[in-house]
């Protein structure tokens, strides 16, 4: 059976070289908003040859001054052009200068959202994820309580130890997206939203399981001292939780890798995730119970 209890800190070393850099990058604004949560327009156009570059394109929207303009080259002659709202007078006086300049431009979608409505979405986002936290604690308090005199620390602490794992796979998560943000200016939406939340979920259900199991060998006797019962629920569950994580991984792979493009950064979010949410439930959740009941 192995010790991942006594090799903790190996495990919280490893947490760390991935945290900090998670925090470096986030501080370095590598975090990049698309319209869901700024406003502006995303206008997909395609055109009868070979889409003309960026530059040329951002050059002939100039004119009308609408301030930053993003635009880059897609699949199929495409271009996708990132700029703030703007009406219908507008959208076709900038067809028409395209039209002329580069003949038989077509409009492939153009979605459009206000900077009041991007707000909101943010603020919601950031109370879903909240509400989502303190809902976990407070269920995790209330499911163990009547272990408290056998584990010898209060139920809350495992609540928190869990809560502890999640911020910790939001925080590498969120600095990967920073990271991808900074480098390859990838932004994030409400679909990256729903990939945290799904995550947050997957990963709590896999510490549930970890600490249940604490609890029966706790209440059993089984294991010796409560370092080596943790250790011997730890070995117990953790074939489950891979074989679970890897299924769940297959399938992500296949959508991420025949999906589209419109759901890649998700699945890829959720690819990240199921991992780090594994390694967490697994390697530090659980090496916190020790921790609190140490120093308890």
């Amino acid at each position: 059976m192995y010790n991942i209890i006594q090799k903790r800190q190996y495990w919280f070393i490893l947490s760390a070289v991935l945290i900090i850099p998670s925090i470096v990058f986030i501080a370095l604004g590598g975090l990049k908003f698309n319209i869901d949560f700024t406003g502006g327009t995303i206008w997909q156009l395609r055109f009868s040859e070979t889409a003309p570059a960026p530059a040329e394109i951002e050059s002939v929207l100039g004119q009308f001054n609408l301030g930053e303009i993003r635009a880059q080259r897609a699949e199929d002659n495409s271009a996708v052009i990132r700029l703030k709202p703007i009406d219908n007078e507008t959208r076709q006086s900038i067809l028409d200068a395209l039209n002329s300049q580069y003949p038989g431009v077509t409009e492939t979608s153009f979605e459009s959202v206000g900077p009041t409505i991007g707000e909101e979405l943010k603020r919601r986002a950031l109370v879903a994820i909240a509400l989502v936290l303190a809902a976990i604690i407070l269920y995790v308090t209330w499911a163990f309580r009547k272990v408290t005199k056998n584990v010898g620390i209060p139920s809350w602490v495992m609540g928190l130890s869990a809560i502890i794992a999640l911020v910790h796979d939001l925080l590498i998560i969120v600095g990967v997206f920073a990271a991808l943000g900074y480098f390859m200016n990838v932004e994030i939406g409400a679909l990256f939203v729903t990939a945290l939340l799904t995550i947050l979920g997957f990963s709590v259900h896999d510490t549930i399981v970890v600490f249940d199991r604490v609890r029966e060998n706790v209440l059993h006797g089984r294991g010796g001292s409560f370092a080596d019962s943790v250790n011997r629920s730890v070995n117990q569950t953790i074939v489950r939780s891979l074989n679970t994580s890897l299924t769940t991984l297959f399938v992500l792979v296949v959508l991420y890798l025949f999906g589209g493009a419109s759901i890649q950064w998700f699945v890829f979010a959720m690819i990240i995730g199921i991992i780090i949410g594994t390694y967490s439930s697994i390697f530090i959740a659980s090496p916190l119970l020790v921790m609190w009941k140490r120093k308890a």
